[in-house]
C-alpha cells in the first residue's frame, strides 16, 4: 500500500555536532528508506513501515560549491567558514530555486573556468546535505530483490530475426515464473509481474550489456511501454559510463527505473575478485561453478543450440533459464551485501555504489562531514608521483613448507599510529574516522564468527563494507580527490617500506628465508625447529614484537608448495591440495586452450617435484602439433566483434563484417596468416605458428629451469627437426 505525504524542507540552519556515528552514517537516523528519486522541483522517498511502502515527498533546491559567486536569477549563495591558504577553496554554497538553474550555474561556472564540485544526481545531493542514507535498520535480506533473465533468437535485438523466446523470473521471497507466448504478451507480463511483485533491486547478469538493451529495443518495435517504474514511469538509459574495477574501469551504459535498484551481477562479480584473482571467467556459469555455487542438476547449453532446443525442446530451455535466475540470485547474495552495507553509510543510491571507486566513496564520506559543519570544502591537490609499496623477490623456484605473515591493514594502521592524515584536514575528520571504521569492523568480525545463519551473514557483510572503506583511506591520499595530500601518501608508503624490511630482516635473524616481500606480507621458510601451525603461529608473534604498538603480524596462511617465479607471479599448493594462482605470467583467459592445458601439468609436475616430465610434454606437445594431432579447437580463441574489429588493421577485419558487434567467434591462425573461424576450418592452421606459442608457454617457467635452453629447443629447432622422429 502506498501512502503519500508533502513533508517541509528540513535542511538544518545550524551545524550538526561531529560524533563519529554522524560522521560514519550522517545525523539523519530515518530507517528503512529504500530509494530517493528527484521528480519536478521535489524529492521523492519510499520507506518501508512494517509491510506497506510509505511514499513521501520534500522540497529541495539543487547546490554546488564554487571557489567564486556568480549571480544569476533563481540562485542564492551563501559563504562557507574555512580556507585552506594556496590550495583554491570552495567556499560558496549555491542554492538553486530548480534543477534548469542548477544546470545552467554548472555550466557557466565551468565555461569561466572556475573551480566547482557539483553532483549531476539529485538524490545523492539530498542525501549529502540532509544527511541521511538508504537502507537504515536493515539486512540485505530484508530488500525485496527480483532476478531477471531472458532467452533470445540472436544475440543482437537489431538483427532482421532478433526475438525474446522467454523470461525467467525469481525473487528471494520464494516466486519463480517462466514467462511465454508472443513478445508482446511476453513484455506486457513482464511489466504486470514488476508491478505486482514491486520488487526494490531488479537483478540480472549482464544485465545492463544484455537483458535492458534487448528488452527496450524490442518493445519499442512493438510500440510497447516497458512502465516499470514506481510512479508508472518507463525503462530508460543514461550516457555511457565507467564501472570501476580495481584500477581498471569497464564502460556500460546504464539504465533506470524510478524507485528501484538496477544491479549487474556481471559487473559486482569482477568488482568481487579483483583482490581475490580466483576466477578464470566472469560469465554466469562459469563464475557459479568457481564458485562453488553451481547446482548438480545444472543444464550448460551452447548459446546457438538455443533458439532450435526452444522449437524442439523447450522444457530443457525452460529448466536452463530458470537455472540462470537461482545462479544470479545466490551470485547477488555473494557479491552485492558489500555495497549494500555501505549504502548505510554513504549518502548515494545502491545501483550508483556499486559502480563507483572506493576513493569516490571516501570523498563522499569527507565532503558532507565539512557540509555538515557549514565549513568550505579544498580543491583537490595537483598529482605528482610518489613511492609504491615494496615488492622483493629473493629465491626463485620450487619452495616447500612456506608461510605467510601479513600486516593486519598495514597502511591504515601506519596511518593512525604515526597520525598521518591530509593537512587540509582542519575539523579532524580523517583519523578519527578510520579509526572507528576499524573498531567497528574488528566488533563485526567478532560478532559474525559468534553467530550462525542470516545473523552470522549480516555481520560478515558489515565487516566487509568496513574493510573497502578502510583500505581506501591510504589510495584516496595519491588519488585526485578534495581532500587527497601527496606528501601523507609519501609518508605511509615509506613507513610501510620501512617496516615490511624490518619484519624480513627479523624473519632472517630467526633463521628463517625470506621467498618474497609484497607490501604489507612476506612469505617465507620458517627454520626446521618450526614445523607445526601452532609453531608457525607462534613464530609469527615472536617476529612481529619487533612491530609498534597497534601494527600486528598475523599468520596468514601455510602452503606445502611454492613454485615462486617472479615478483607476484606464484603458486601455492596448500596442504589440503588447493592451488592458487598469483600473476598473470601462468596463465590468462586469452590462452588457447593447448596452451592453458600445457601450463597446467607442468604446475603439477612441477608441484609434485617431476621437473623432467615438463620438457618431455614440451617435446611431445610440439611433435603432436607439427603432424597436426592436436584438436583444432585446442587452438583456437575465443574473440569478440566490436567497432574495431571492422577497422582496416585489426586482425579481425576480414571476419568482422559478417557478424554482429557483441557476437562471439572461435577463430585461428590459418598458414596465410589471417584468422579463419573454426566451423570454416579447412586443415589449413598455421602449425608452425602455434610451435612458437608453444615455446612462449614454456618461457613463463623459464625461472623454475636453470638449464631452460637445453630443456626446451627453440621452435626454429623443432621446426627444422620435423622429420627426425628421434628428437621427440
Amino acid at each position: 500500500m502506498h501512502q503519500l505525504k508533502l513533508l517541509s524542507e528540513e535542511t538544518p540552519s545550524e551545524p550538526t555536532p561531529l560524533t563519529v556515528e554522524s560522521l560514519l552514517f550522517g545525523h539523519d537516523p530515518t530507517p528503512h528508506l529504500i530509494a530517493v528519486e528527484a521528480i519536478g522541483g521535489l524529492i521523492r522517498l519510499y520507506r518501508r513501515e512494517g509491510g506497506r511502502l510509505i511514499t513521501e515527498e520534500e522540497p529541495f533546491e539543487p547546490w554546488l560549491l564554487s571557489d567564486q559567486k556568480m549571480e544569476m536569477p533563481d540562485v542564492h549563495w551563501q559563504a562557507l567558514e574555512g580556507d585552506f591558504g594556496a590550495r583554491p577553496t570552495l567556499r560558496y554554497l549555491a542554492r538553486c530555486a530548480h534543477r534548469e538553474a542548477f544546470d545552467t550555474l554548472r555550466r557557466a561556472l565551468r565555461e569561466a573556468h572556475r573551480e566547482i564540485l557539483a553532483f549531476g544526481s539529485l538524490p545523492r545531493q539530498y542525501l549529502m546535505l540532509l544527511g541521511k542514507t538508504l537502507f537504515k535498520g536493515m539486512a540485505f535480506n530484508d530488500l525485496r530483490r527480483l532476478q531477471l533473465d531472458i532467452e533470445t533468437s540472436t544475440l543482437t535485438s537489431d538483427q532482421a530475426e532478433s526475438q525474446i523466446l522467454m523470461i525467467a523470473l525469481s525473487d528471494n521471497r520464494g516466486y519463480e515464473e517462466i514467462l511465454e507466448g508472443d513478445e508482446a504478451t511476453l513484455l506486457n507480463t513482464l511489466t504486470e509481474r514488476i508491478v505486482q511483485l514491486d520488487p526494490d533491486v531488479i537483478e540480472g547478469h549482464n544485465l545492463f550489456g544484455f537483458d535492458l538493451p534487448y528488452l527496450y529495443r524490442r518493445a519499442q518495435e512493438l510500440g510497447i511501454a516497458l512502465a516499470w517504474g514506481r510512479d508508472g514511469s518507463v525503462l530508460r538509459f543514461g550516457s555511457p559510463r565507467a564501472c570501476v574495477i580495481g584500477a581498471n574501469n569497464r564502460t556500460f551504459t546504464p539504465a533506470f527505473v524510478h524507485g528501484r535498484h538496477l544491479l549487474d551481477t556481471y559487473l559486482a562479480v569482477q568488482r568481487f575478485d579483483i583482490w581475490r584473482g580466483d576466477l578464470e571467467s566472469y560469465g554466469l556459469k562459469e563464475s557459479a561453478q568457481q564458485l562453488g555455487i553451481a547446482s548438480e542438476e545444472r543444464i550448460y547449453l551452447e548459446r546457438q543450440q538455443i533458439p532450435h532446443l526452444w522449437r524442439t525442446d523447450p522444457d530443457t530451455v525452460r529448466r536452463y533459464c530458470l537455472q540462470d535466475v537461482h545462479e544470479t540470485r545466490l551470485l547477488a547474495e555473494l557479491v552485492l551485501p558489500t555495497e549494500f552495507y555501505q549504502c548505510q553509510m554513504l549518502p548515494d543510491t545502491l545501483q550508483n555504489l556499486a559502480t563507483i571507486g572506493t576513493g569516490e566513496k571516501a570523498n563522499l564520506l569527507f565532503v558532507r562531514a565539512y557540509l555538515m559543519q557549514g565549513h568550505a570544502v579544498p580543491t583537490p591537490e595537483p598529482p605528482r608521483d610518489y613511492p609504491g609499496g615494496y615488492t622483493e623477490v629473493r629465491f626463485v623456484g620450487r619452495i616447500e613448507h612456506v608461510v605467510k605473515a601479513d600486516v593486519e591493514s598495514l597502511y591504515p594502521s601506519v596511518m593512525l599510529y604515526y597520525r598521518i592524515k591530509p593537512k587540509v584536514d582542519t575539523l579532524d575528520v580523517f583519523l578519527p574516522l578510520l579509526a572507528e571504521l576499524r573498531q567497528r569492523r574488528l566488533d563485526a568480525k567478532t560478532r559474525a564468527r559468534a553467530t550462525i545463519g542470516t545473523e552470522s551473514a549480516y555481520w560478515d557483510g558489515l565487516q566487509g563494507s568496513f574493510k573497502i572503506l578502510i583500505n581506501s583511506f591510504y589510495g584516496y591520499l595519491g588519488a585526485p580527490f578534495h581532500f587527497n595530500d601527496y606528501d601523507a601518501a609519501e609518508a605511509v608508503t615509506l613507513k610501510g617500506q620501512e617496516l615490511v624490511k624490518q619484519i624480513a630482516q627479523q624473519i632472517e635473524a630467526l633463521g628463517g628465508r625470506v621467498i618474497e616481500i609484497d607490501t604489507d606480507g612476506v612469505y617465507f621458510q620458517p627454520p626446521p625447529h618450526v614445523q607445526t601451525e601452532d609453531q608457525e603461529r607462534v613464530f609469527v608473534e615472536t617476529v612481529g614484537a619487533i612491530l609498534p604498538e597497534g601494527i600486528r603480524l598475523v599468520q596468514d596462511g601455510r602452503y606445502a608448495v611454492m613454485l615462486s617465479l617472479k615478483t607476484k607471479n606464484y603458486v601455492l599448493l596448500s596442504y589440503d591440495g588447493k592451488r592458487i594462482f598469483k600473476g598473470a605470467s601462468l596463465r590468462s583467459r586469452a590462452d588457447e586452450r593447448f596452451g592453458r592445458e600445457f601450463i597446467t601439468r607442468a604446475v603439477e609436475w612441477l608441484l609434485m617435484n617431476k621437473p623432467e616430465q615438463v620438457p618431455q610434454e614440451y617435446l611431445r606437445l610440439a611433435h603432436a602439433l607439427l603432424n597436426r594431432e592436436v584438436p583444432i579447437e585446442d587452438l583456437c580463441r575465443r574473440e569478440r566483434i566490436t567497432e574495431k574489429s571492422k577497422l582496416p588493421h585489426h586482425p579481425l577485419r576480414n571476419l568482422a563484417s559478417r557478424f554482429q558487434v557483441g557476437d562471439y567467434i572461435m577463430v585461428y591462425r590459418k598458414r596465410d596468416g589471417t584468422l579463419g573461424l573454426l566451423e570454416e576450418y579447412a586443415n589449413d592452421a598455421d602449425v608452425e605458428h602455434y610451435v612458437e606459442k608453444l615455446y612462449k608457454f614454456a618461457q613463463r617457467l623459464e625461472p623454475l629451469f636453470p638449464d631452460f635452453e637445453r630443456a626446451f629447443p627453440k621452435p626454429q629447432m623443432l621446426i627444422h627437426s620435423a622429420n627426425q622422429p628421434s628428437l621427440f
